[in-house]
């Protein structure tokens, strides 16, 4: 049964605070820690994991906002479960972040995490919907209102999440499912199976393949693909209900294909990125990327970037299958961004973001587009496309210009053949040589892209390097990650990873603002009073006057 957690707003007489000296308690609340409690922990909205429990009179629930608030700081500060339950039992300032009173208050006990952590799970494969990821929006949404935020110009970019799983060779993995399917049959079967099963399960699936030369792989792979068609004709049926009959069955149709009744390995070209990496996390994926592979998950990060801001928040993270181009992510998340920031005008990004389906959307929310790099091959003539009117466009090269006309499903540009003819780039020219002239053809995609790659030229220069301090922001999610590899697997905990990192990275931001703005405030303050003591009233009134005024609207604004 759903219960919220209100005891920490009443607290108690005999609580640690009461007891500790004057000048430790407001230590105490300027740390990091009461900030956390004031910011994120009494923000945590814990009628929204109400769905995770029963509606009948039952056990009350363990506190949402203790367990959501302890998943946050271990990302936070890149926690293990067992350093986390440490500083829960014995620091007074993770104690405080989670609005205990108590040196006894120990609001869950490990168990209970990872129970929570399952039902946050079933929820999201039930309905699409990751609670984390509602509690990062809503926090976000509300910090930019209260800050001011503008979100008008932001910026994207992403960081490679590998999974804690092992990388196998193909034979390797082939190998290991084997040995695992043989733990899960029953003293009945691994008897009448003992035969097909004995060379692979006395030694690890690396042992096995320790010794062996490159030429005997071949027709080992050959004996393992028969063993795996005896096993799914003759033992699989009867391991249905099992979770790993799904690992089985994936590995079974990635790797071979039957024909007349002949089973046969489908060659190494035939595998995608896609294909299992690992029995121990059926959602990663392979990315080889500058050199590197990667198995595991994409992280997208957007924040805001005006320079306007006092400082900048993360406003959206995604999480993708890694083989998954960042424009095609980026395609999906459009709409999203947009619901969350509707002011939305301006976006960098770096080359590995454009395609045509992104210009058309971009296009049609009327935002601008600006890559600090363009990917592909580029035209070594430089060709301008303008649009002057709806379906009218104007394409000026270094010598000349001219209007389109339609032609068919494209638009074309005729050039004067003469000009083209004395031209220094006409054996480079992408413009087709005709007998009357030189036509130019294209579309109105092409003009996108084209506009697209001229947006950083176009606007002022002091925003022409936005995009590079995103940079910054990937590193506080890759150092928390030792060479871009997690401690945990599965896409889930991907996520769980993501979004408690950016409550983690975004409040961090927050609460570096006001420090050094209390600060600064306190400055003034020693100030003011040095005045007074130099000054009598009169002349503070007479001399400093406007001076008191400007420190007054500082310390209320």
């Amino acid at each position: 049964m759903f219960q919220p957690n209100l005891s920490h707003q009443q607290k108690s007489f005999f609580g640690f605070e009461s007891s500790l000296p004057e000048k430790l308690l407001k230590a105490l609340h300027k740390s990091e820690e009461y900030s956390f409690y004031e910011i994120i922990f009494r923000n945590i909205d814990e009628k929204k994991f109400s769905v995770l429990y029963s509606d009948k009179a039952s056990r009350p629930n363990a506190p949402v906002n203790c367990l959501v608030a302890a998943l946050i700081l271990k990302s936070k500060y890149n926690w293990t479960y067992e350093q986390l339950f440490k500083n829960l039992s014995f620091n007074l300032l993770t104690k405080t972040a989670l609005g205990l009173d108590s040196l006894a208050d120990i609001p869950f006990d490990d168990a209970t995490i990872f129970n929570f952590q399952n039902r946050l799970l079933s929820y999201e494969v039930k309905t699409g919907e990751n609670l984390l990821e509602t509690v990062f929006d809503n926090l976000t949404q509300e910090q930019i209102k209260k800050l001011k935020l503008k979100t008008n110009i932001q910026r994207i970019d992403s960081v490679m999440a590998s999974s804690n799983i092992r990388s196998y060779s193909r034979l390797q993995l082939l190998i290991e499912v084997l040995i695992r399917l043989w733990r899960i049959l029953d003293a009945e079967d691994k008897k009448l199976f003992q035969s097909k099963f004995s060379n692979y399960v006395v030694q690890s699936s690396g042992q096995y393949i320790y010794k062996m030369q490159s030429v005997e792989l071949p027709r080992e792979i050959t004996q393992i693909a028969e063993i795996y068609q005896f096993c799914q004709e003759n033992i699989l049926s009867k391991y249905q209900e099992t979770s790993f009959y799904q690992i089985f069955e994936r590995i079974y149709t990635e790797h071979f294909t039957v024909f007349e009744n002949k089973i046969e390995v489908k060659p190494k070209e035939a595998l995608g990125s896609s294909c299992l990496q690992s029995p121990d996390d059926l959602d990663s994926t392979f990315r080889d990327k500058r050199g590197e592979s990667f198995r595991g998950q994409l992280i997208n990060v957007t924040e805001t970037c005006s320079k306007e801001n006092p400082i900048n928040l993360i406003s959206d993270v995604a999480v993708s299958r890694n083989n998954v181009d960042d424009g095609d992510v980026l395609n999906d998340r459009i709409d999203i961004i947009i619901d969350k920031t509707p002011d939305l005008v301006e976006i960098h990004t770096d080359g590995g973001y454009g395609n045509s389906r992104n210009d058309l959307k971009f296009e049609e929310y009327c935002i601008t587009h600006v890559q600090t790099a363009v990917r592909g091959r580029q035209c070594e003539v430089a060709i301008e496309i303008k649009q002057t009117s709806e379906g009218a466009y104007n394409v000026k090269c270094p010598m000349q210009n001219a209007d389109s006309v339609i032609s068919g499903n494209k638009y074309k540009c005729l050039f004067d053949k003469e000009i083209c003819n004395n031209c220094q780039y006409a054996g480079k020219c992408p413009a087709v040589q005709r007998k009357a002239c030189r036509t130019y053809f294209f579309k109105h995609e092409d003009y996108l892209r084209n506009k697209r790659n001229r947006n950083l030229l176009a606007i002022p220069i002091e925003r022409r390097e936005l995009r590079s301090n995103v940079e910054a922001t990937i590193h506080e999610f890759a150092c928390r990650m030792k060479a871009h590899k997690l401690k945990v697997r599965t896409a889930f905990k991907t996520r769980l990873f993501a979004f408690t990192v950016a409550i983690g990275i975004n409040f961090g931001r927050i609460f570096r603002y006001k420090a050094s703005n209390s600060s600064f405030k306190n400055l003034l303050n020693l100030v003011f009073v040095q005045i007074v003591k130099e000054h009598s009233i009169f002349l503070i009134f007479r001399i400093n006057f406007k001076f008191s005024q400007g420190y007054l609207s500082i310390l209320n604004g």
